[in-house]
């Protein structure tokens, strides 16, 4: 199926850090964004789980950050960027389980250590960046077929 994109196509959403009430809408508009453009539905699912992932780690631990998003017709490319307590270790926190979520959140049904795994298995390529005590950046692209 031709995607119906004639020029890049790219958006923000601005994420607020313990506003629960919101999670889920940045994922949720992107979603509608890639089926209005015909983008494949395998595609789409990859897209939303790796986003709705990235929305709720910034939601659970950062002060806020940006999701930013890029539709080529090729690929689509998602950064989320967050002024948080940044990553100690990216290789222990990429395995499944691994969580540093709070009692609360987890109380909440969040925080099971399955976020960054998730967002790396649902992108073709996938890159972490943090600096402890200033955030984090995740970048993900998802190629289209």
């Amino acid at each position: 199926m031709a995607l119906n994109i004639t020029e890049n196509i790219d958006g923000i959403f601005q994420l607020i850090g313990g506003n629960f009430s919101t999670a889920g809408e940045a994922s949720t508009q992107l979603k509608h964004k890639l089926a209005e453009i015909g983008v494949d539905e395998e595609i789409i699912r990859r897209a939303t789980i790796a986003t709705f992932e990235a929305e709720m780690n910034v939601i659970i631990y950062a002060a806020a950050g940006w999701l930013h998003y890029y539709i080529t017709p090729g690929s689509i490319k998602i950064r989320i960027e967050d002024m948080g307590p940044g990553i100690e270790n990216i290789e222990l926190a990429m395995q499944e389980g691994y969580s540093t979520a709070p009692e609360w959140v987890r109380e909440m049904g969040w925080g099971a250590g399955m976020g960054l795994p998730n967002m790396k298995k649902n992108s073709d390529t996938f890159t972490v960046d943090s600096v402890v005590g200033e955030g984090t950046t995740v970048e993900m692209v998802i190629n289209f077929p």
